[in-house]
């Protein structure tokens, strides 16, 4: 069984997106491990974008992820990076295959919803950026 770090973005939260989100993957037959809506402080943010500091693209990243409530999620489950990650659907929705999430809600690049880890040690980062290991639960 693979983990993976999932967060439905503060436009997906405003938009009340988040239980359609939930639905679409455990539907999928993820096993949510961890779940839990909250404010992302600047400092956060900066840690979990970190990857980006210095790309122009970066201070607009921060400001949005901590613009509003986001839900962040560990899932569980085979293959489940790369799966969640074609659920979710390409960054710029544009691109996006039909019956992804980010082609059927996200609005633009910079508000596309959701985000889930692009490999097994982002996955493991994240997870341990959001959630303590108490707060997971089988």
């Amino acid at each position: 069984m693979e983990r993976t770090f999932c967060m439905i973005k503060p436009d997906g939260v405003s938009r009340n997106l988040t239980g359609e989100i939930l639905v679409r993957l455990e539907r999928k037959g993820y096993k949510v491990l961890g779940l839990k809506k909250m404010i992302i402080s600047r400092e956060l943010a900066e840690h979990h974008y970190g990857e980006h500091k210095g790309k122009p693209f970066f201070d607009g990243l921060v400001t949005f992820i901590t613009s509003g409530p986001v839900v962040a999620m560990v899932l569980e489950g085979p293959g489940v990076i790369a799966e969640l990650r074609k659920l979710m659907g390409a960054t710029n929705p544009k691109d996006a295959v039909p019956g992804t999430i980010r082609a059927d809600y996200a609005t633009s690049i910079d508000e596309n919803v959701v985000h889930g880890s692009a490999n097994a040690d982002d996955a493991q980062r994240e997870i341990g950026l959001f959630f303590k290991p108490e707060e997971l639960v089988n």
